[in-house]
C-alpha cells in the first residue's frame, strides 16, 4: 500500500512538473541543440547554408582567426572589470541597505530595483545622450574651462553603462545573504575587542560570500553576453561577441559561423564561471573550517 502511494504521488509530480519541463525543453535545450547543429553546416557565399553538409571549418576559422581573439579578449576583460566595479559598489550599499530601518529600507530598495523596469535599450541611449560630444558631461567640463573628452564609442562608456545595469544583480544576492546574518554574532566579536572593520572582515564577509558568488556569476554572464549597450556605446569598432554574432548573422549572413562563435562564447563562460565558482566555495568552506 505505501509503495502503490509512493508511486503515485511521484506520478503526481512528473505530471505537475510536466508543463515547466516542457517549456525547458521547448524554450532552452531544443534551441540551444539546433545552434550546435547549426555550428556545424556547410556554408558558402553563392549557394548559402547546406544543412545537409557538416564541417569544422568555422570552428577553425574562429580558433585560427586573431581577430576573433581580440574580440573574446576584449568581451572578457570588460565583463571582469563590470564585475569588479558591481562588487566594490554593490557589496557596501548592500550592506548599508540592510542596516537601514522602515521606512528607508523599502524606499531604497524600490529604487534598486525601479531601473529593471526600464528597458536595457532606453538606458544605453540614456547614457549616449550623457556621454556624447555634445553631451551633458562634455558640456559641463566646458562649462568649468576644460576641454570636451571623447567618452562615447570607448570601452569607458561600455563599462560605466554595464556596471548601471548590472548592479542590482549584485545588490539583491548580497543583500538575501546579509538578511540570513546573525546580529549576535557581530555583537560578540565587538564586544571582545574587535574593530568595526574586523568584524566585517572576520564575520561578515566569510559569511556572505554565497551572495557575493552569486552575483559575481549573474553579472559576469549577463556582461559577457550583452548586446545593447555594446552596440549603442561601443559603436562599430569596439565589438563585443554579441555585436559579432549580430553581424554574422545579419550583415555576413553566415548563420553557421555566428552558431559557432554564440556556442564557443556559451562554453568559455560555463569554464570561467565554474572554475569561478569552485575556488570561491572553496575559500568559503576553508574559511569556516
Amino acid at each position: 500500500m505505501k509503495l502503490i502511494d509512493a508511486m503515485r504521488r511521484g506520478r503526481q509530480g512528473y505530471l505537475m512538473s510536466a508543463p515547466a519541463l516542457a517549456l525547458y525543453l521547448g524554450l532552452l535545450v531544443i534551441p540551444l541543440g539546433l545552434t550546435v547543429v547549426l555550428s556545424f553546416n556547410v556554408f558558402d557565399y553563392s549557394s548559402g547554408i547546406d544543412g545537409n553538409a557538416y564541417t569544422l571549418a568555422h570552428y577553425t576559422s574562429l580558433l585560427g582567426d586573431p581577430y576573433f581573439y581580440e574580440i573574446f579578449l576584449r568581451t572578457f576583460w570588460i565583463s571582469a572589470l563590470t564585475t569588479v566595479l558591481c562588487v566594490l559598489i554593490g557589496v557596501p550599499e548592500a550592506y548599508i541597505l540592510s542596516r537601514m530601518g522602515a521606512p528607508w529600507r523599502s524606499i531604497f530598495l524600490i529604487l534598486i530595483l525601479t531601473p529593471l523596469l526600464i528597458s536595457v535599450v532606453v538606458r544605453a541611449f540614456g547614457w549616449s545622450l550623457l556621454l556624447g560630444a555634445d553631451g551633458l558631461v562634455n558640456q559641463a567640463l566646458q562649462a568649468f574651462g576644460g576641454a570636451p573628452m571623447k567618452l562615447l564609442y570607448t570601452p569607458f562608456a561600455v563599462v560605466i553603462a554595464l556596471v548601471h545595469v548590472m548592479l542590482p544583480f549584485m545588490i539583491i544576492p548580497v543583500w538575501t545573504s546579509l538578511q540570513k546574518l546573525d546580529p549576535a554574532a557581530e555583537q560578540a566579536a565587538l564586544s571582545l575587542g574587535a574593530s568595526q572593520f574586523t568584524v566585517i572582515r572576520k564575520v561578515v564577509l566569510p559569511q556572505i560570500m554565497p551572495g557575493v558568488l552569486s552575483g559575481t556569476l549573474i553579472v559576469f554572464g549577463l556582461a559577457a553576453s550583452s548586446f545593447a549597450i555594446p552596440g549603442l556605446l561601443g559603436g562599430r569598432r569596439l565589438k563585443m561577441v554579441a555585436t559579432l554574432i549580430y553581424d554574422q548573422y545579419l550583415s555576413e549572413l553566415n548563420w553557421p559561423m555566428g552558431a559557432a562563435i554564440a556556442v564557443a562564447l556559451l562554453l568559455l563562460n560555463l569554464l570561467i564561471m565554474l572554475s569561478w565558482n569552485r575556488m570561491i566555495e572553496g575559500r568559503y568552506k576553508k574559511s569556516l573550517g
